[in-house]
C-alpha cells in the first residue's frame, strides 16, 4: 500500500470552503476544492483521523482513479486497471453505486454493471478464483461520471458523517448535524460567550456548539465501515481515538441554552443532549420566542427559524420571525445568525444583514443571515 493515498472529503453544496478550512486546521496542506468535494492526500491513519474529526463533511472516500470514458469499453478497461485487490479481500462485499451528469454514458445501471464486471475480472486475476461469495465486510464503490470523466471511489465512512450517534429521534424538520456544525463554525462563537437558540427543535445547533466548545471529535461515539477492513489495523483506530479522548477540554464552562414552543421537540432535544453527554451543561425550556429572557450580554444567537416550506404553516412562521426580530431589539449587544429561506428575515430584524451566505438545507436554498453585535470588551 502506497504511503500517500488520494482522499476525498465530500461536502454539502456551499460548505466546500468550510470543509477545506477544517482540513487545514487538522494539518492537511495539499488541498484542492471542487464542487461538492475537497481532495487531499494522506495515509491509512488519516482515513481514521478525518472520519473521526471532520464536523461539516459528508463522508471520506478513497479516490481510486479518474479517467476519460465515453464508451463502455473505455469505462471497463479504466476500472480494471485500478488496484482493487489492494483494498478488497477475496470475501469482501463490494456493491457499486453510480451517478452520471453531462456524459455520453448516461445510463447509470449500465455503468454500474460494467464497473462491477471490471472489478470482478481484476479480482479473478489476483485471487485466482472464478466466484466471489461477497459475505465479508462492506467496500462500497461509486462511479461518478461528469463531463465524460469517470471518478471511482471507495467509501470509508458507511452511514454519513452527520450521524454522530446522539440523535435517536428527530423533530418534524431536523437540521443536519453537519449543517448545524457549519453554522456554529461560521458564527465564530467561542465558549467564553453565551449561546442561545430560541427555535432549537431537537437541539442540534446546541449540541454541535458544545462538541466544538469542548473540542470533542464528532465521530467518537460511532463506528465506520473501514474500521473492519483488513487493510486498516485496529490499533491504528485505537490510537486515533485515544488521541481524540486526550484532546477533550470538558473543564471549560459552557453557557449554552435553547427553547422551543413545541414540548415534544424539547423532549427529543433533552434525550439527545443527555445521550451526547451534556445533560448538565445545556439548558432547555418550553416557551415561545416572544417570552425569551436573556440574562447575559455579548451573546451569540444561532437559529434555524421555522418556515412554511418546512413546517407547512406560512402564517405561524411569519409570526415567529416577527417575534424573533422584536426580541432582538432588547438585546443589542448580542450577535444574531439565522439560517432561513425566507426573504423576510432582514425586514423583521429591522436592518440589512451584515453578511449573507447562500447555503442549502437539503434541496431548499437558504441564506445564513449574520447580524453582528459589538465585540465583548476585553477582560484585563
Amino acid at each position: 500500500m502506497a504511503e500517500s493515498i488520494k482522499l476525498i472529503a465530500t461536502a454539502p453544496m456551499g460548505l466546500e470552503a468550510i470543509v477545506a478550512r477544517e482540513l487545514k486546521e487538522l494539518g492537511y496542506t495539499d488541498l484542492q476544492t471542487e464542487n461538492g468535494r475537497v481532495n487531499f492526500t494522506g495515509s491509512l491513519r488519516d482515513i481514521a483521523r478525518s472520519n473521526l474529526w471532520l464536523r461539516t463533511a459528508g463522508r471520506i472516500l478513497v479516490n481510486m482513479g479518474r479517467f476519460r470514458a465515453t464508451t463502455f469499453e473505455e469505462l471497463f478497461e479504466g476500472v480494471k486497471a485500478l488496484n482493487w485487490p489492494d483494498w478488497i479481500p477475496e470475501n469482501g462485499t463490494f456493491p457499486v453505486n453510480g451517478r452520471s451528469h453531462k456524459s455520453q454514458l448516461s445510463s447509470v445501471p449500465a455503468c454500474q454493471s460494467v464497473v462491477k464486471k471490471a472489478i470482478v475480472e481484476k479480482m479473478k486475476e489476483h485471487y485466482g478464483t472464478e466466484w466471489f461469495q461477497e459475505e465479508g465486510e462492506p467496500y462500497v464503490i461509486e462511479v461518478t461520471l461528469l463531463n465524460d470523466e469517470a471518478l471511482l471511489t471507495l467509501d470509508t465512512t458507511g452511514a454519513g458523517l452527520h450521524k454522530r450517534g446522539y440523535r435517536r429521534a428527530a423533530t418534524e424538520a431536523p437540521l443536519r448535524e453537519t449543517m448545524a456544525a457549519a453554522l456554529v463554525h461560521l458564527s465564530r462563537w467561542t465558549p467564553d460567550r453565551p449561546l442561545y437558540d430560541p427555535f432549537c427543535g431537537s437541539g442540534t445547533v446546541l449540541i454541535e456548539a458544545a462538541l466544538q466548545g469542548w473540542n470533542i471529535a464528532p465521530g467518537l461515539r460511532r463506528s465506520f465501515d473501514s474500521e473492519s477492513w483488513g487493510i486498516m489495523p485496529s490499533e491504528l483506530w485505537d490510537e486515533v481515538r485515544e488521541e481524540a479522548y486526550d484532546s477533550v477540554k470538558d473543564d471549560i464552562p459552557l453557557q449554552i441554552a435553547g427553547s422551543d414552543i413545541d414540548p415534544d421537540a424539547i423532549d427529543i432535544a433533552e434525550a439527545a443532549v443527555r445521550k451526547a453527554g451534556f445533560g448538565k451543561d445545556i439548558k432547555l425550556s418550553v416557551q415561545p420566542v416572544a417570552k425569551v429572557k436573556l440574562q447575559d450580554e455579548y451573546g451569540v444567537m444561532i437559529t434555524n427559524p421555522p418556515y412554511g416550506e418546512r413546517l407547512g404553516d406560512d402564517r405561524a412562521a411569519e409570526l415567529a420571525l416577527r417575534d424573533w426580530g422584536r426580541m432582538a431589539l432588547y438585546y443589542p449587544t448580542w450577535s444574531y445568525f439565522a439560517f432561513s429561506p425566507s426573504d423576510q428575515v432582514e425586514h423583521y430584524m429591522g436592518r440589512p444583514a451584515d453578511k449573507k451566505r447562500k447555503l442549502y438545507n437539503g434541496r431548499i436554498q437558504c441564506n445564513l443571515f449574520s447580524f453582528f453585535g459589538p465585540l465583548p470588551p476585553r477582560s484585563r
